[in-house]
């Protein structure tokens, strides 16, 4: 399984500009406001071939500094707690603040990694000044400016040392397939698998947050055998206050990473909303099988094309990686339930599906012959070979004289060409352009 690695530290210090650069993308709202609301705290990233999670625990409550202390040390706990590394953000600015030396108190404790980031050092001075932060207890520390990227480099350089190396990946061994269902809180995950497995496995209310953990539970019906893993839901971190539901959240992270074909509940009297998004970008990220489950179909009122209209809506939604299937389904009425199954395995086949490399290249080379990259300041970039890579999941490498002259969307064509030719249905897809 890959790290978890935890940014903690005191409201408005630079943890989700810091977050924004190690996931690279604009994922977590930044602003000078301490508790500023944040849309998306987890993300994926990876250096020196070491993929790992990042996970922001800001977003504290406005209020007094009682307050923020007591919200810091539950979610600083809780990161020590299930995170593989921490990373300690302080502010050069106004260097040890009661708050800091309340965070390294907690963390002297912990037995893990554990790096202090100064963040906004951006001049010689403040580096100089970056030396009061030995004070803390915590050994060395680096120094950094998040929002231009100095500094981040030699950090995640340490990060990875402190990394287990990539495992080697046993294509023949079997296990059963881990089939993750997940989704907002109150959407109908724990429902689903009940209905599914036909008792009362989870406990179920109308109650957001019910499902306080990751459960895992085998399924042997119909010919089908693998291991459903019901996850507590996933909420925006503006609503996530009680330090036992942000624990959860951390857990179903993990459960995402450790499953190989994610099951997406959504609640159709919701709609498609910016945290299923969410959800669904942290699964492909991964580079897990994904199904989309629009649940409570039986509570929509429709009309004759309802149910088209609310695909093309959650399609557009999920650009430009549309080719996932979608299926209407009802826990309460059991509505399409052998279907959503049927479907998942189809995407857990479709992972493994692989692509005899000299059909691959007649049939590839032949496309991209007629069908070539732009030329760029009157460079033609010519493709000779292509194999599919010995990968858990599908990647392919294409072999050329200038790989570097490869725009996006001449790969976001070859992507599409591979899908409409392969079934590759609900499954990311790698393509590299190399060298030859």
């Amino acid at each position: 399984m890959n790290s978890i690695v935890a940014i903690v530290g005191r409201p408005n210090v630079g943890k989700s500009t810091l977050f924004n650069r190690l996931v690279q993308r604009r994922e977590a709202i930044v602003d000078s406001v301490s508790g500023v609301t944040r849309d998306r705290h987890y993300g994926k990233s990876d250096w020196n071939g070491k993929e790992f999670s990042v996970i922001d625990t800001g977003g504290y409550i406005v209020g007094s500094d009682d307050i923020f202390e007591e919200e810091i040390r539950k979610q600083v706990n809780l990161a020590i707690d299930e995170a593989d590394i921490i990373v300690f953000v302080v502010d050069v600015e106004e260097g040890i603040t009661p708050m800091d030396a309340e965070v390294a108190k907690l963390l002297r404790k912990v037995k893990k990694p554990i790096f202090i980031a100064v963040n906004k050092v951006d001049n010689a001075m403040r580096d100089a000044n970056a030396v009061e932060f030995y004070n803390l207890g915590l050994g060395d520390y680096h120094t950094i400016s998040s929002i231009n990227g100095s500094g981040t480099g030699d950090l995640l350089d340490a990060l990875a040392e402190k990394m287990p190396a990539p495992e080697e990946v046993d294509l023949e061994k079997k296990e059963l397939p881990r089939f993750a269902v997940v989704g907002r809180p109150n959407a109908g995950k724990s429902s689903f698998i009940n209905a599914l497995i036909g008792k009362d496995r989870n406990i179920v209310t109308n109650i957001a947050g019910t499902t306080r953990d990751s459960i895992d539970t085998k399924y042997n019906r119909f010919g089908f055998d693998f291991n459903l893993v019901d996850t507590a839901g996933i909420r925006k971190k503006s609503r996530v206050k009680e330090d036992l539901e942000f624990y959860s959240v951390m857990r179903a992270v993990r459960s995402i990473e450790y499953s190989d074909v994610i099951i997406l509940v959504v609640d159709a009297t919701r709609g498609f909303e910016g945290q299923d998004q969410n959800i669904f970008w942290l699964a492909e990220k991964n580079r897990k099988g994904i199904v989309i489950l629009i649940n409570k179909w039986d509570l929509i009122e429709k009309e004759t094309n309802t149910m088209r209209d609310f695909e093309a809506m959650v399609r557009k939604q999920i650009e430009p990686f549309t080719d996932v299937p979608i299926v209407f389904i009802s826990a309460l009425t059991k509505q399409r339930l052998f279907k959503a199954i049927e479907t998942a395995v189809e995407v857990f086949e479709n992972r493994k599906n692989k692509i005899q490399t000299s059909k691959f290249n007649e049939t590839m080379l032949e496309i991209v012959k007629n069908y070539p990259p732009p030329a760029i300041k009157g460079k033609y970039v010519k493709i000779k070979y292509c194999m599919q890579l010995p990968t858990q999941t599908p990647q392919f490498a294409f072999f050329c004289n200038l790989p570097q002259y490869v725009r996006d969307p001449y790969r976001r064509f070859v992507e599409n060409k591979l899908r409409e030719i392969y079934d590759f249905k609900g499954v990311p897809i790698t393509i590299y352009f190399r060298q030859k």
